[in-house]
């Protein structure tokens, strides 16, 4: 299938989280491709040396620099919040793709939350709060990488931090969707007060990523059975690959007069195909539940958000 095709973003700043690793560095590989001035935010300073050295190895010129980034940390957030406004360059492109997926048992982030709720969603939002000034000055698009999973449940109000019996799938999908509702109501609320800013939301398919492989900080000791299975149906083709899973993200970050929509896979049951634009799952479609994240996620991080 072909590509989205992508503008030359010479001159132009992109901040991408999670680049150092699957989608994350296939999108990062296309945005310095494009000539875009790239900022990687990285957890993992090894790993973000790896993805640098990999991206400048096929294209030699490419602007890029790495930043230190922990999403399950607000303080972490704000640090990189500050650095960046005291740079000043203005912000053109925020991709919020980095995450993390399915502890086998409740973790919480260093401010307490539920750790998917706290890296997925309430990092992200902090992030884009701390970052609004840029991004109001380079007119920006941000977009935001939910998933298939935002399609069914919804916010678990009842009990937002899984205190009361923990569901790792379920708190995934709660992560995702809040991410989804607060990324709608960006472009909403940006619209209404003349921001400037497009916000867009877009999902990868289901493409065998490193998010359920072995990981012993998240208490996975090995690979579970689903990656396994993702990686069979991918080599098969019936799912996608990371280089068809980025191609929503990359046609929500660039696509012309884009903002408040929703890009994924068009292929049976959006888990792979070309990308094209969808209707938002039916869970992302309530602006009277937007606004409620809006309000809980500026509580919850301390975080103004405009």
């Amino acid at each position: 299938m072909p590509d989205p095709t992508v503008p030359d973003l010479t001159g132009r700043r992109v901040v991408l989280t999670g680049g150092s690793d699957g989608v994350g560095l296939g999108l990062a590989a296309r945005f310095a491709a494009a000539g875009a001035d790239l900022v990687l935010p990285v957890r993992n300073p090894t790993k973000g040396e790896a993805a640098l050295a990999r991206i400048r190895e096929q294209h030699p010129d490419a602007q890029v620099s790495l930043r230190e980034l922990d999403l399950s940390s607000l303080a972490s957030v704000a640090r990189l919040g500050a650095a960046l406004q005291e740079e000043g360059a203005p912000i053109h492109v925020l991709v919020n793709n980095a995450g993390v997926m399915t502890p086998p048992s409740r973790r919480t982030t260093e401010d307490g939350f539920e750790l998917q709720l706290g890296t997925n969603h309430l990092g992200h939002a902090a992030l884009v709060g701390h970052l609004l000034p840029l991004l109001r000055a380079g007119r920006a698009r941000v977009t935001s990488q939910v998933s298939v999973a935002a399609a069914r449940h919804g916010v678990h109000w009842e009990d937002l931090q899984w205190e009361r019996g923990y569901h790792g799938g379920r708190a995934y999908a709660q992560s995702k969707i809040a991410q989804g509702l607060f990324g709608l109501e960006l472009d909403r609320r940006s619209r209404a007060a003349g921001w400037g800013v497009s916000s867009n939301l877009s999902h990868p398919g289901v493409t065998p990523t490193n998010l359920l492989a072995a990981q012993p900080g998240m208490g996975r000791s090995r690979d579970t059975g689903s990656v396994r299975l993702i990686r069979l149906l991918s080599r098969i083709g019936l799912t996608g690959t990371v280089a068809t899973a980025l191609q929503p993200s990359l046609l929500a970050a660039t696509a012309p007069d884009a903002g408040g929509r929703f890009f994924g896979p068009s292929g049976l049951g959006g888990l792979r195909g070309a990308p094209a634009e969808q209707e938002p799952y039916p869970p992302l479609r309530d602006p009277a539940e937007a606004a409620r994240v809006w309000e809980v996620t500026q509580e919850l991080t301390g975080v103004s958000l405009g």
